[in-house]
């Protein structure tokens, strides 16, 4: 057909491609950087990437949770919890927020409870918020540790209450050992303790408590 040939309808044939280009381009990008507003929303796992797709946030329930996350590769782990897990630059877990709480078929209460916790790098925890109380464990408090690469992790501090109702204060040594306590038991009984490298008493006020 010769009329195709035209050199004037060439042209237009070209503009109205650049042009039908042009608005799909950038009808593209709109949908892509429009926000959305919702009343309500159901999901089973949200995740929060970078423009390079490193995983930086995991808002998940129990059965979608991840398992533990190293520089972008999963090793699966059975976590009884839902809740939020932070990732660094690299897509390495670096702390997390999970709860959870559930009876088992014989009507114990198990994984009751709840954890806020900050990693260092390429290491384990070194602060943790946690509140647990189930059939095997009951406390709450704040713990601070010293963290190396691996699995090397000694607490530090320790500011709760105990298992057995006593609101504590413990001071630990490098090697995770208690050297200085300060308690109140349940009773309202008050107690300042320094033990040596070993855990024996070195001296306790009131001297007459034992």
């Amino acid at each position: 057909m010769k009329f195709l040939s035209n050199r004037r309808f060439l042209a237009v044939y070209s503009g109205v491609l650049t042009l039908v280009f042009a608005v799909t381009v950038l009808s593209g990008f709109a949908m892509w950087t429009k926000i959305a507003n919702f009343d309500q929303i159901n999901v089973r796992r949200i995740n929060v990437v970078e423009p390079d797709g490193t995983l930086r946030m995991v808002i998940s329930d129990n059965a979608k949770l991840p398992g533990i996350i190293v520089r972008r590769k999963e090793t699966p782990l059975d976590r009884p919890q839902a809740g939020i897990i932070f990732y660094n630059d690299e897509g390495s877990e670096n702390g997390g927020l999970i709860f959870g709480g559930k009876k088992d078929a014989k009507g114990n209460v198990v994984n009751s409870g709840g954890s806020l916790s900050f990693d260092k790098y390429d290491a384990n925890q070194i602060v943790q918020l946690a509140g647990v109380d189930d059939s095997e464990d009951r406390f709450a408090g704040l713990i601070v540790s010293d963290s190396h690469s691996g699995t090397d992790t000694r607490r530090r501090v320790w500011v709760g209450r105990d298992d057995d109702g006593t609101a504590s204060v413990a001071l630990m040594d490098a090697n995770g050992k208690k050297r200085i306590l300060l308690e109140v038991k349940q009773d309202g009984t008050p107690a300042l303790t320094f033990l040596d490298a070993n855990g024996k008493i070195m001296s306790r006020l009131p001297s007459e408590i034992k």
